[in-house]
């Protein structure tokens, strides 16, 4: 800890969050095997909750009952968009600081089938339409690698508490990169499912058409179990694909020898910083260090992606919340309320032409998936920033075009750490296949993983 910044270098913890896999195993030893890791987690928490967020701790609800199964007493943090029956599901918003839920959300129901036990509500930038974590209702979420910097958003609290230890898993949701970037910024791992996968039910929406569910982990492996339980058809969600899911887990076995990828390059991805860049061709070299037949391609066709997901995410998000804005528009925070205008004031023309961008993009994507199976490239162009001097919708637009064209095309996408900056912050390399193969991203991610140490590294907290 750098006394005078408040900068907390890669350094490695002597005890770092728990794994899964560790987790199961201390439970397995215990007499009481719930305890173990749910108080380890509740320790942590009173230990860091209160300097990692500035305000208000009422999102913390204990977990009840485990289940005899995959995930048994593992404590999952679940993101403050999720129904948990019993407990407030707030959106991060005054418009829902006393909606208490009627049931659980699909995958919520799910992880407390396999025995999962739910052990808080995690903080989210309001209505999940922002990247900073700075929410003026509950608090301002804090980088644990340095405080002074954002989380990243808007799942910020889910891959905060797996960072620290304040839980071995959490969910996530992403409409723009809401998993990935926070994932990115504190050095987690961050698993966007293709779209329709994860069942998202339950879930309170920004946007019908580009939200998705998924895991936030300290590691690759443990994405693939929680991805294990939460993925499926689920009839009720209209958005759910009755498609049968891979086994993921015992899919992280398979060798990255001979598959081809991409390395993304050109003028779009030249807009990352230097650090982002080299720490990314750094790891496309491990890749091919492992057999990977690593290409590079422009992809400067994909930078219209990004313009075009913000669009449809903001005007579908002012379609979700059109009677709030329009009687009550002073209750929104100031970048999320400028934001849902903008959504309001686009054109029918607008969103017409934003969806014909993404009908164009998916189609080159799928073109560029028939001949190479992985797409590397940064998942944010730049680490942490600072919390002061951008505000909330200036960073969407800074931290997310990299991330928006994926939530716009469907396709799943997996950010893990890669390397860290001079500052000591995380730097994230996001991983991409086309449609359907998570497998593959995880795969690929898991076998990367093994060959390097990034993911060891925890906050010195």
């Amino acid at each position: 800890m750098n006394g005078e910044s408040g900068t907390s270098r890669s350094a490695t913890n002597s005890r770092g969050p728990w794994t899964i896999d560790e987790a199961l195993k201390a439970l397995r030893s215990e007499e009481s095997p719930a305890a173990s890791a749910v108080e380890a987690c509740r320790a942590r928490i009173a230990l860091l909750d209160a300097e990692l967020k500035e305000e208000d701790r009422r999102h913390l609800r204990s977990g009840r009952k485990a289940y005899a199964n995959s995930l048994r007493g593992v404590p999952v943090a679940v993101k403050d968009l999720y129904d948990v029956a019993g407990f407030r599901t707030t959106v991060g918003s005054l418009f829902f600081r006393e909606n208490v839920a009627a049931q659980d959300a699909a995958v919520v129901a799910r992880l407390k089938e396999a025995g999962a036990i739910i052990i808080g509500k995690t903080n989210t930038h309001e209505i999940a339409l922002g990247v900073t974590g700075d929410n003026p209702h509950f608090g301002t979420a804090r980088n644990p690698w340095d405080r002074s910097r954002i989380p990243g958003g808007s799942s910020s609290g889910s891959a905060i508490a797996v960072a620290t230890g304040m839980a071995v898993a959490a969910l996530g949701t992403d409409t723009g990169g809401s998993i990935r970037v926070p994932a990115a910024l504190c050095g987690v791992v961050g698993l966007k499912p293709t779209f329709g996968r994860v069942s998202t039910r339950g879930v309170f929406p920004l946007s019908w058409n580009l939200d998705h569910a998924g895991p936030l982990t300290t590691c690759v492996k443990d994405a693939a179990r929680m991805l294990q339980v939460i993925a499926g058809y689920d009839p009720p969600d209209p958005a759910s694909v009755r498609l049968p899911a891979d086994d993921y887990v015992r899919g992280l076995s398979r060798e990255l020898k001979g598959r081809r990828a991409v390395l993304g390059v050109g003028a779009w991805i030249e807009t990352a910083d230097a650090e982002v860049q080299n720490a990314v061709r750094e790891a496309a070299r491990v890749f091919e260090s492992l057999g990977c037949l690593v290409q590079e391609v422009n992809l400067d066709w994909l930078q219209g992606a990004g313009p075009a997901n913000r669009l449809i995410t903001q005007a579908d998000g002012a379609v979700v919340h059109r009677d709030r804005l329009r009687d009550y528009p002073e209750m929104f925070g100031d970048d999320v309320r400028r934001r849902l205008e903008m959504g309001a004031a686009t054109t029918v023309a607008e969103y017409v032409l934003a969806r014909r961008t993404q009908a164009e993009v998916r189609r080159k994507c799928e073109e560029l998936f028939d001949s190479h199976e992985l797409l590397l490239l940064p998942t944010t162009p730049v680490a942490a920033p600072a919390i002061e001097g951008y505000d909330g919708v200036a960073q969407a637009g800074r931290l997310t075009p990299f991330t928006a064209p994926f939530n716009l095309t469907g396709l799943p996408a997996l950010s893990m750490p890669c390397g860290f900056t001079r500052e000591g912050l995380p730097i994230g390399l996001q991983i991409v296949s086309g449609a359907w193969r998570e497998a593959a991203v995880l795969a690929a991610g898991h076998a990367f993983e093994q060959a390097t140490d990034w993911h060891d590294r925890h906050p010195n907290i």
